[in-house]
């Protein structure tokens, strides 16, 4: 079923007037009347943040134009503080400061998380905010042993979710992926070497 609260968000009046123009509209409308609300952190999907290691950020400008960011971190960095919250260390960068001034004025904003190597992304909408400045949310957010300076914390408010068809998504691996994939060719690779040493060693 279609998520309810993600329908209410994303389909304005503008979205139903395209969908109605196209015939889309009556099945959408059954989909989200009947469809689960689905605006909480579910132990499933906790479970499948606690394993990114980035995700996109958007947040939109005093001007109406949308900013798409890319947060990397190692696993774990998004952390789930409770069922309807999310919160992330902002790390030192470039010093732009795009997304803390888009939030100062909107504080609307959208997560896009994508699992490459399984296929699968998760949309969530919100309202985010920033902490700065002596916080205990501030070691709520740190990464143990990760050199990057926290500058301060920034609380994503869950108001839907909705997790989407992965017909179109391309398989990817990360590095760290890669070399687990190669370790039992090398291993093997080494042994076939050692036993073909061994074997013109005693046939000199």
């Amino acid at each position: 079923m279609m998520p309810r609260k993600f329908g209410e968000i994303a389909f304005t009046p503008e979205v139903q007037a395209a969908q109605e123009e196209r015939g889309s509209r009556q099945t959408y409308d059954r989909y989200i009347a009947n469809g689960p609300a689905n605006d909480t952190v579910t132990p499933k999907i906790a479970e499948f943040i606690a394993q990114l290691e980035g995700f996109y950020l958007g947040t939109i400008s005093s001007n109406g134009y949308p900013y798409i960011q890319f947060r990397g971190g190692p696993p774990g960095f998004l952390k789930v503080l409770n069922e309807k919250t999310l919160g992330f260390a902002d790390f030192s960068g470039n010093v732009q400061y795009i997304t803390v001034g888009n939030l100062s004025g909107n504080d609307k904003a959208f997560l896009f998380l994508m699992d490459y190597r399984h296929r699968r992304r998760i949309k969530i909408w919100g309202r985010a905010e920033y902490i700065e400045g002596e916080s205990s949310l501030l070691e709520q957010v740190r990464v143990p042993d990760y050199p990057a300076q926290v500058e301060r914390a920034i609380l994503f408010h869950v108001e839907a979710t909705s997790e989407n068809c992965p017909q179109h998504i391309p398989i990817r691996y990360s590095e760290t992926e890669v070399e687990a994939m190669m370790a039992p060719l090398q291993n093997r690779i080494a042994e076939l070497e050692q036993q073909l040493s061994e074997q013109n060693s005693s046939a000199i």
